[in-house]
């Protein structure tokens, strides 16, 4: 994921005027895991959280006033109705599990199934992208190629559902036009209701962090939105392509993000590092420049208080993260491994069998494509 980020950064440069707006949603399903629900649905709107459901309260939470503002100006009994239809996805992947584990051999033990699926478009050039992708114990299950109408099935227990599915033109088409029209379209409806939070920006702080005279320089930069900013290590003007460490983007608990980068001076005397800073761009901002002053850094010999304070912070996170958005956390444990392969590649669940059945996507809904047995 590091090495691929800096790639990017070394061919393409930095771009943070264009902005690609997102919504997904992330299905959870697990099995033998007492500790966590066994369905849960999260739903993302430019990464941030607008609806939560699970398995043990049964009902659909709106986690922002605007898109439970948004879906009722569409539908007054829209919660009640989409509840129910998350009570039939629950028992559908529920099946699904049973058949997965049926086609894996597999008697006890903890599973999980997840899907991610959603849209994104460009609000400068006006592209639009859409993906249904599907895993089962952190690895690839199948998952849907809008190009070229067909299902990728990386290992053989997919294939029947690859087969089975493809033979539904029908269904092949209902997606295509969910993805490209319908998912998009609530997308912008999200962004206009929503504006207030989506489309704000707050400016980041920024920090040199150090473990031990012997450990990189960390520039670590936290509390700004949107997500979209990119934050490299220069000498003497010029951006560095080595020596650092690009680290990946997460959530604060606040609704703002964080994200470090590793800078590596183990050959660079400490006379020359005044040569050396961070910068970070973020639009709408002034770029932010700091220079690497060791008399800036805050390490665990200097400001132990505060550095602990800082990983204390970012484990809690961690922990919440887990514990309240299953879905989500899963989701991006398991993109990391992946997004090599494609710019959103988080997988998850499963899809199968026997006999399938295409419920009807609607723009609130995911278009759930499962098996039944």
């Amino acid at each position: 994921m590091k090495a691929l980020i800096g790639l990017l950064l070394l061919v393409f440069g930095h771009d943070v005027s264009s902005v690609i707006h997102s919504r997904r949603l992330f299905d959870t399903a697990s099995s033998g895991l007492s500790t966590f629900p066994e369905f849960v649905t999260v739903e993302m709107v430019d990464e941030v959280q607008v609806e939560y459901y699970d398995s043990n309260t049964q009902r659909l939470i709106p986690k922002q006033d605007w898109v439970d503002q948004a879906n009722r100006d569409k539908d007054p009994d829209y919660l009640e109705r989409e509840t129910e239809r998350r009570k039939g996805h629950q028992q559908v992947f529920k099946a699904s599990m049973g058949i997965l584990k049926r086609r894996f051999n597999q008697t006890g033990g903890a599973h999980i199934i997840q899907n991610m699926y959603g849209c994104e478009w460009d609000d400068e050039d006006g592209t639009t992208e859409g993906y249904d992708q599907y895993g089962y114990d952190g690895e690839d299950f199948i998952s849907w190629d809008l190009k070229t109408m067909t299902w990728v099935a990386p290992v053989h227990q997919a294939l029947t559902t690859k087969h089975k599915w493809e033979q539904n033109r029908a269904l092949m088409e209902q997606k295509k036009y969910f993805y490209t029209k319908e998912c998009v379209d609530w997308l912008k409806k999200y962004l206009v209701y929503g504006k207030r939070t989506l489309q704000r920006t707050e400016r980041p702080r920024v920090s040199l962090l150090q473990r031990s005279p012997s450990s990189p320089v960390v520039c670590h930069a936290t509390g700004f939105y949107p997500n979209r900013v990119v934050v490299f290590w220069r000498r003497d003007g010029q951006e560095l392509h080595e020596q650092v460490d690009p680290g990946e983007v997460l959530p604060n608990h606040d609704g703002t993000f964080q994200v470090s980068v590793d800078l590596d001076l183990t050959a660079v005397p400490q006379e020359d590092w005044g040569r050396y800073e961070c910068v970070v761009q973020l639009k709408g901002i002034e770029d932010i420049s700091t220079t690497l002053d060791p008399a800036d850094i805050m390490t665990n010999r200097e400001d132990s208080h505060t550095l602990a304070f800082i990983r204390t912070g970012v484990a809690v996170l961690a922990v919440v993260v887990a514990a309240v958005v299953v879905g989500v956390f899963l989701h991006y444990y398991y993109r990391k491994r992946n997004d090599s392969d494609k710019r959103h590649k988080p997988v998850g669940s499963d899809t199968s069998s026997e006999n399938t059945e295409g419920q009807n996507p609607s723009p609130e809904a995911q278009p759930l494509t499962t098996v039944q047995s």
